[in-house]
């Protein structure tokens, strides 16, 4: 019975579902952790009957004909980059992106990967890096006599030296935009790398057009909704269940048939 198969599609469909769902509220409170949503695909189709084909000598054609599912399989899941809210750190090194655009690290391997993270802090060496302790671009290193760090929202990096008035400015974050932001690949520890899907990365600064402004002393947010998650997550579970409910069905028609034979 195609029943059978077709709901074991579903279910399984939903269980991707629910784990999808399950990452984000996960990750509700991860800094800027972006949401993700399943979407589906219909799978293909049997024709009993094929639409358009003649049903008679005299030229008349089937108006609708007999197609019959198979089911359904998971098309993609979707990265929602639409911007988090901003929490207040009082870090000095801490800085959120109002707008586009991504912060670069480099990995220990020497390549470039992207984050929304700007939970930065200093190297032994006083370079600004980030929680795991990767060089942020384009590589500022603060000096140790510095009293006071200012980023300004166009990533201006200024410092103040003990015994100086004049403040002395080190450098200026960058950052980079993609055309398509959902085709990053996620690596972990909230860093993304490019692929053929995303494009090449667009270099910036902040402030400039197309790219956000530093707020510093904040940190984005992760821009989970948990309502929204828990409603998917209850319509994922129902879902599911009325799966389960048509395997039982398909198995009782199956046990009446066995009877009467």
């Amino acid at each position: 019975m195609r029943s059978l198969n077709i709901a074991a599609t579903g279910m399984l469909a939903q269980q991707l579902n629910v784990d999808v769902t399950s990452q984000n509220l996960a990750n509700m409170t991860t800094t800027g952790f972006k949401r993700r949503r399943a979407e589906f695909q219909d799978l293909i189709y049997q024709d009993l009957q094929r639409v358009g084909t003649n049903s008679s000598d005299t030229g008349t054609i089937v108006p609708t004909g007999i197609q019959i599912g198979l089911g359904v399989k998971a098309g993609s899941i979707y990265r929602n980059h639409q911007q988090g809210t901003v929490q207040q750190t009082e870090n000095a090194l801490d800085v959120a992106v109002q707008g586009r655009g991504f912060f670069v690290v480099e990995q220990p391997n020497g390549e470039d990967a992207y984050t929304r993270d700007g939970t930065f802090s200093l190297s032994p060496d006083g370079e600004i890096v980030n929680s795991q302790g990767f060089l942020v671009a384009p590589g500022i290193t603060v000096p140790d006599d510095a009293v006071n760090i200012s980023i300004s929202r166009n990533g201006e990096v200024q410092v103040t030296i003990d015994g100086q008035i004049e403040p002395q400015v080190l450098g200026q974050l960058e950052l980079v935009n993609f055309v398509n932001e959902g085709g990053l690949s996620a690596i972990g520890d909230n860093l993304y790398t490019e692929t053929a899907a995303s494009g090449d990365p667009i270099q910036g600064l902040p402030a400039e057009e197309g790219f956000g402004t530093i707020l510093q002393g904040y940190v984005e947010n992760s821009n989970v909704d948990p309502v929204h998650e828990i409603t998917n997550l209850i319509v994922a579970q129902r879902a599911y269940e009325m799966n389960a409910k048509v395997i039982t069905a398909s198995d009782e028609m199956l046990q009446s048939l066995n009877q009467s034979a």
